[in-house]
């Protein structure tokens, strides 16, 4: 990870005996623990900078997501639960136990933000506060598409499709893709770091991760939604004070409602989500405007 050489590495098993995983991920600084969950198509990596700035006066813990980087890879389960946002969150509570907290701060990007969102509703109790940056919710998008939006987010609904079809599409021409990616929401592949942007390279080089990463997709329109149906009809909300950062020139702040207002639609009490766009930035917004972004989380983190 960029910036943070004096961070440990550490794999930890965790999850119940039948369906055990390991994360792979780094820790380093002293103070109040903050878990930082990166999204597709990247791994812990791409926290660099703010990792660094945070491990000033913070525990930092960042981890790859199960199918993810150097994280393993599980069986994909029925209707893909193998890789829903709720296993996801339970191994991120269970890493952070593992290291002796049983109240944390979490900050997520992409894919990192939804189990963030998840682990909200599940583990209320372990989260202290969060910060969300560049997502709706998923039930909203998948609600709430319209040619835009499903231009823009064109790979959610051809990473859905049944395996092996969009696995030997993106086979042709892998690292290809993946550039175009990175590359293509709202930034040019320059904004990633080097040494971050070889960690995706060999992460996608490898045909087992891309499987896994569609299969985080194919969970995302399918128990995903059926776990957060079923949340909304148990009335369970957003109940830590929340972070909701958007890239200035990305699509979810070209959505026609406010981030915010939607996100302080999913709080018990709307007054506990703040934020606002990162101005300059698109979807990476971490890695394109990283002093303001870590500004941002900072000031969230120690108000």
């Amino acid at each position: 990870m960029p910036g943070t050489d004096d961070f440990d590495a550490f794999d930890l098993t965790v999850g119940p005996p039948e369906e055990l995983v390991v994360v792979h991920g780094v820790r380093g600084g002293e103070g109040p623990p903050v878990l930082l969950l990166h999204g597709f198509p990247q791994t812990h990596a791409m926290w660099g900078p703010l990792a660094a700035d945070l491990a000033r006066d913070h525990t930092v813990v960042a981890t790859d997501l199960r199918g993810y980087g150097e994280s393993g890879r599980p069986t994909d389960g029925e209707n893909h639960a193998g890789y829903s946002f709720r296993a996801m969150a339970a191994d991120q509570v269970d890493v952070m136990a593992r290291l002796g907290f049983d109240s944390f701060a979490v900050v997520g990007h992409d894919r990192g933000a939804r189990v963030t969102h998840r682990m909200l509703l599940d583990h209320p109790e372990r989260v202290a506060r969060a910060a969300l940056l560049d997502i709706l919710p998923t039930a909203y998008v998948y609600a709430h598409t319209d040619r835009a939006l499903a231009t823009a987010y064109y790979h959610w609904f051809l990473f859905i499709q049944p395996a092996d079809l969009p696995e030997r599409l993106i086979a042709g021409d892998p690292i290809g893709y993946l550039h175009s990616l990175l590359g293509g929401w709202g930034s040019g592949l320059d904004a990633h770091p080097p040494e971050a942007l070889a960690t995706y390279e060999r992460a996608f080089a490898d045909p087992a991760a891309r499987h896994a990463m569609l299969e985080d997709y194919r969970a995302g329109a399918s128990i995903d939604l059926e776990h957060d149906a079923a949340s909304d009809v148990a009335g369970e909300r957003i109940a830590a004070p929340t972070l909701v950062l958007w890239g200035e020139r990305g699509v979810v702040g070209a959505n026609s409602e406010s981030p915010l207002e939607v996100w302080r639609r999913a709080a018990a009490d709307p007054g506990l989500v703040t934020g606002e766009a990162v101005t300059g930035a698109g979807h990476f917004l971490v890695d394109e405007q990283p002093a303001a972004t870590t500004a941002a989380v900072r000031a969230f983190l120690c108000g």
